[in-house]
């Protein structure tokens, strides 16, 4: 197993919108991160992961990106990135920039351009096309609803938009394009960042001819967009121009991504990126493919997803281990209980993802097992959740009541709403109205208590860390599972250089029966970290959402 920094890393997320607000005007910015980071450095974190910071109109909170060499106005200036890329290094940790190169604003210089006219030098940047039939120039819809196409009166054509109208995307297809997307990647490489987390990176290659998609309830066209034909060489041209030239850190986002197509982006062999974010587990709880309605996932389905990928990975490729993030809902209401057991059920989820193989990320207020946010519908922000209630409720006949609850389960926003740093006004992130309603729970759970707490998640999370570090068979170890039908615990082992770890976590609010496998019986073991008082290792009862880590003494 060859070893690596950023495989023994642990990741933190920042949404800066939503993280600490410097000057009051109720976004999240740049000094307010600088102000946090000796807090993340008693976490024990190696890596920040920034979300995008670049200048933008925000349609899409960020993602819509007008200037990647400029930041962001409400975030602040060039020489704040600047300190901010200072402070994170002299505190011994690293950072790593989104990449958002399959789409950019439609207020980018090179969009505003290429709409002038047919010939200009920037058409060919982006993805124009003809109408069909008095039509979009084909079925295609876009992530966050209606047609992927939007008309464009200057020329008379359609340009292609995979998420909002304000976010055309990028022609890959042109190689200046390309070479554009590289020495942009250079400015900040060399400015001294240490990577690249890369927005839908598995949608840059369209197939020739923009074919229609398979009709389906849901999204429509992905087939035609999602692994395209010429996405690994373009991968492999990154590498070959930018990636290899530098020690970094590089993760794609990749949605709908199978294990073997994840081996192809991030095998140990293959020269493109280090490893990838797939969406397997995250999609275990989607009813029959729609976005808004869920059920319950047996236990069985889960530990299958997640001990495929580490058998499959180990010795060939790495993995990324993640709960949540800027898109998700909240760990401890999504896969645990936030009522009465959401410090111990927080706990037992990230002690499975701290003693897998890969690089662990936390998003930003799940070390403090922060949770879902009921709100009405007019007190969502998401460009996602606005199109779709208009299209269905307002224009259409969806139930709403269905719909919202739907939405309070799924919402992007419930991991947006913000940092809740201890229980004073807004939650200590503004002095002034902050951009998103903050969760109503934020009293009872805010950073100040959780630091307060020898108890807390935080300061469990702390130990996690503290423990992978001293550990490497956390990091680098084989996977052996146990009992993999069992619906209440998830039982296994891992390997590493003599070194045996061996892990039972109880997935469910109940006491649940542990019967010690013939392999460990009489084994020297010693408690290495658990969310009760623990003991030794043997037959027992699992006390609710309980987690125990054991280490083989030699």
């Amino acid at each position: 197993m060859e070893k690596a920094w950023w495989k023994e890393a642990v990741v933190y997320q920042i949404y800066p919108r939503s993280f600490m607000d410097s000057n009051g005007d109720g976004i999240g910015d740049l000094q307010g991160v600088i102000s946090k980071l000796d807090y993340l450095k008693k976490l024990g974190i190696d890596v920040v992961w920034m979300s995008p910071c670049y200048k933008s109109p925000n349609d899409d909170n960020g993602y819509d990106i007008s200037d990647y060499r400029d930041i962001m106005d409400e975030f602040g200036t060039m020489e704040d990135f600047r300190a901010l890329l200072t402070g994170i290094h002299e505190r011994g940790m690293k950072l790593i920039m989104d990449l958002v190169v399959n789409h950019t604003s439609d207020e980018h210089p090179w969009f505003i351009e290429s709409r002038k006219s047919k010939d200009n030098p920037y058409r060919d940047y982006y993805i124009w096309r003809d109408a069909k039939d008095g039509k979009e120039p084909n079925n295609w819809t876009s992530y966050f609803s209606g047609p992927a196409w939007e008309f464009d009166k200057t020329t008379e054509q359609y340009y292609l938009h995979l998420f909002t109208k304000k976010q055309p995307d990028l022609n890959w297809e042109n190689e200046k394009v390309r070479y554009e997307v590289y020495d942009m990647m250079k400015f900040w490489l060399d400015m001294g960042c240490d990577g690249f987390r890369m927005d839908v990176a598995n949608l840059y290659s369209k197939v020739p001819g923009l074919p229609d998609g398979e009709p389906r309830q849901g999204r429509i066209g992905a087939e035609n967009y999602q692994n395209g034909p010429r996405i690994h060489e373009f991968f492999h041209e990154m590498n070959r121009e930018v990636l290899s030239k530098y020690d970094i850190m590089t993760v794609g986002e990749m949605s709908d991504v199978s294990l073997e197509e994840a081996l192809k982006y991030a095998g140990n062999d293959k020269n493109e990126l280090n490893m990838v974010f797939q969406f397997e587990h995250d999609d275990l709880d989607t009813l029959d493919g729609e976005r808004w309605a869920y059920r319950e996932v047996p236990l069985s389905e889960l530990k299958r997803v997640f001990s495929k990928w580490q058998t499959a990975m180990d010795g060939r490729g790495w993995n990324s281990l993640y709960w949540t993030n800027h898109d998700q809902p909240r760990t401890v209401s999504r896969r645990g209980n936030d009522k009465e057991f959401r410090k111990e059920s927080q706990k037992m989820l990230y002690t499975m993802l701290m003693t897998m193989q890969g690089t662990p990320y936390i998003y930003q207020g799940e070390e403090i097992a922060m949770t879902n946010v009921s709100f009405d519908i007019e007190d969502y922000d998401d460009v996602e959740i606005r199109n779709c209630w208009r299209e269905r409720v307002v224009n259409g006949n969806a139930d709403p009541e269905k719909l919202l609850d739907g939405i309070r389960y799924r919402a992007r926003d419930n991991a947006r709403t913000p940092m809740q740093w201890d229980d004073t006004e807004n939650a200590g992130f503004t002095t002034g109205k902050p951009w998103l309603k903050v969760n109503p729970d934020y009293r009872e759970i805010n950073v100040k208590e959780a630091l307060a707490d020898a108890d807390s998640v935080f300061y469990y999370m702390q130990r996690l860390i503290r423990m992978r570090k001293e550990n490497k068979v956390a990091v680098y170890g084989d996977f052996k599972e146990y009992e993999p039908e069992n619906e209440q615990l998830y039982i296994y082992e891992r390997n590493f250089e003599g070194e045996k770890l061996f892990v039972i976590l109880n997935f469910s609010g109940e006491k649940a029966k542990f019967h010690i496998p013939e392999e460990w019986k009489d084994q020297n073991t010693e408690l290495l970290i658990s969310n009760y008082k623990g003991g030794a290792l043997q037959d027992r009862e699992m006390l609710p959402y309980e987690a125990a880590v054991y280490l083989k003494v030699r």
